[in-house]
């Protein structure tokens, strides 16, 4: 245990993202896209452990079974450290890891919002202030998901209003692909196929946005608020998405798109029993690979850090 932290190990949920709506603008000269969209948690989570490092560990280590390359909640360990001059000994960060990589669904963001959760009660130290500007400095999907539920993203995606929870659960269906797609490639291939909007049009649809979301409707009322733009440049990359976009609409989804970046697809069952409906309808593809996944929308509350009970 730190001086005023809480004591080792502490467990956290990481819950992924889908967009309700994403519309994207130009490249700012951070190289960044502008973009508004309300970004929504849902219960597919990887599972995040803080513990202490093994002995003579001189250290922090990050272990993710399944994922090569630099992790991001990695750099999310030190930026905390270096903001905020905790010194604690070593920790072992555990990530067991449920959301498909590179799927659009913003699984390596939440585990850097996750760390940054786990690194703030451990520490004692870190606001929700300094969580989110850190946040926003590793990349655009993570400030929406240090505190998971749902937010109106401007900005590159760091700009965050807050939005009510939807007044009852959202059922999620999600399809992920056998293969991944690169958010930068998607990105590129917007910009080949010209589908940035102009500032008077983004804002127009931020402020739709807000206005469709902001009494705590499930979805908005006008369907066309679902769309993203950068479905079209994430078919044509991974044209397989087509085909599923197709099952999900057939398995009783009331709408279907690619989430984020892609190539992940959701089809989306807003009334009543939506978690119930969204696993009937993964039952109806039994079958299909990737396996079809059912989720529902969660809070803040779901993603809380807790002593793991041993």
């Amino acid at each position: 245990m730190t001086a005023s932290g809480a004591t080792l190990p502490l467990r956290a949920k990481a819950p992924a993202k889908i967009n309700l709506g994403l519309f994207v603008g130009r490249t700012r000269a951070d190289g960044r896209h502008e973009l508004a969209s309300v970004m929504q948690s849902i219960s597919l989570a990887d599972e995040l452990v803080l513990a202490p490092a093994p002995a003579g560990a001189e250290h922090d280590e990050v272990l993710c079974e399944g994922v090569s390359g630099e992790n991001l909640a990695t750099r999310a360990l030190e930026r905390f450290r270096a903001a905020t001059g905790w010194d604690g000994p070593p920790v072992r960060l555990q990530i067991e890891k449920r959301i498909p990589v590179a799927a659009g669904l913003g699984g390596g963001s939440a585990d850097a919002a996750a760390t940054l959760r786990l690194a703030a009660a451990a520490s004692g130290v870190g606001d929700m202030d300094l969580l989110l500007v850190l946040a926003a400095e590793l990349g655009a999907d993570v400030a929406a998901q240090v505190a998971p539920g749902r937010w109106l993203a401007t900005g590159a995606g760091e700009q965050l209003h807050p939005l009510p929870d939807p007044v009852w659960p959202l059922g999620v269906l999600v399809l992920a692909q056998a293969s991944e797609l690169s958010t930068a490639e998607v990105y590129a291939n917007a910009d080949r196929l010209g589908i940035a909007r102009d500032a008077r049009d983004l804002e127009r649809h931020r402020e739709m946005l807000m206005r469709a979301f902001e009494l705590g409707a499930p979805t908005p009322a006008d369907a066309r608020l679902l769309h993203n733009d950068l479905q079209s440049a994430a078919v044509a990359l991974c044209p397989e998405i087509g085909a599923s976009l197709g099952q999900a609409l057939q398995a009783g989804a009331q709408t279907a798109f690619v989430s984020g970046s892609g190539p992940t697809v959701v089809g989306l069952f807003a009334r009543a029993n939506g978690l119930s409906r969204a696993q009937r309808a993964g039952a109806a593809l039994a079958g299909r690979e990737p396996a079809a996944l059912a989720a529902v929308s969660v809070d803040g509350d779901f993603a809380r850090v807790q002593p793991l009970l041993t």
